[in-house]
């Protein structure tokens, strides 16, 4: 028996098969950013004191970070402690719900049914504060055999090509964008690829292609995830593995931000800002690139993010003996 709406009572939650697993109400809500009766303990300043247009420039700086949570959750129990994480959750069902992700159905005989587990992470901007909330529903694809389950994955120099010639390059955000992917083995309930499958990044990678292709783009001979379009002197380049898009003509680069919106459910985010763990600031003179915040990241993992800079950490004539007496490390953390 099959139903073509989501599960509305209880869906699985973390945990494989065999697992006792925790549970999640998915009745559908509206997701809001923005939270009714607001945490008293959140709120920044007397609560009682009136506000005045001079003094709301001052807190602007503040207002998005009440709308997200800051904390990254390691179960479904931490997260539904937290409003933020839970509309988050809805959001990812409700796109589940959106695509037809999957069929309520019972599991057919000597096939043991593939787990889930829920997924959260914060989304950061360039200054490094968390700007979304993330949840994903995700398939525990190493329950997976290959040529049982699925047949082939994989994951097949841009930033300098757009450079040379000038290009702003932009970025997309696709909502879920995995769940776009057609499957094409028999994976009992899903009609499309979750996160997590063996076969997810190729099922998406297949359909954008193919909308790419009818759109007149050429894909590269070299790089199968570049895509370049040539209309009328003008031309657009995608890298299509994080919906990084530039071209010659802001017009035909609008244009396709609008037919992949309408076509796939995303959101232009803009400027290019981050790359491959790279920052990337782009001027009228070229291209910066930089690893700012990967450095303060490291420097905040070993507790050292107060740390006084230095040019060069330490004495260049020091010589250096092995510390037989020392504490042993492990050499991939430095």
């Amino acid at each position: 028996m099959a139903s073509s709406s989501l599960p509305r009572r209880q869906a699985h939650a973390e945990g494989g098969p065999a697992e006792d697993a925790g549970e999640v109400t998915s009745e559908i809500v509206p997701s809001r950013q923005v939270q009714q009766d607001h945490p008293p303990h959140r709120m920044i300043g007397d609560i009682h004191q009136p506000v005045t247009r001079s003094t709301v420039a001052s807190l602007t700086f503040f207002f998005r970070y009440a709308y997200v949570a800051t904390f990254e959750p390691q179960d479904v129990s931490h997260a539904l402690s937290d409003p933020n994480w839970v509309n988050a959750m809805h959001e990812e069902l409700e796109n589940f719900e959106r695509n037809h992700v999957w069929d309520l159905v019972e599991p057919p005989p000597n096939y043991r049914p593939i787990g889930t587990k829920w997924i959260f992470k914060n989304k950061q901007g360039e200054d490094g504060m968390v700007v979304r909330n993330k949840a994903r529903l995700v398939a525990h694809g190493f329950y997976q055999k290959e040529g049982i389950d699925y047949e082939e994955t994989f994951a097949l120099i841009l930033l300098a090509f757009a450079a040379s010639k000038g290009f702003k390059l932009q970025q997309m955000d696709v909502k879920s964008g995995f769940l776009n992917g057609f499957i094409e083995k028999e994976v009992y309930k899903l009609r499309k690829a979750l996160y997590g499958l063996k076969q997810a990044l190729r099922a998406w990678y297949a359909r954008l292609k193919s909308f790419l292709l009818k759109s007149r783009f050429v894909m590269g001979s070299v790089d199968k995830i570049l895509f370049l379009l040539s209309r009328s002197g003008d031309t657009l380049i995608i890298y299509v593995d994080d919906i990084i898009f530039g071209g010659s003509s802001h017009a035909l680069v609008s244009s396709f931000a609008e037919q992949m919106s309408r076509k796939f459910e995303m959101s232009l985010m803009g400027e290019l800002q981050f790359f491959l763990g790279l920052q990337i600031k782009q001027g009228l003179e070229g291209t910066i690139v930089h690893q700012a915040k990967y450095t303060r990241d490291i420097l905040k993992k070993f507790n050292m993010g107060d740390s006084k800079p230095m040019t060069t950490p330490m004495s260049t004539n020091t010589a250096l003996d092995a510390d037989e007496d020392g504490e042993a490390v492990d050499q991939k953390e430095f």
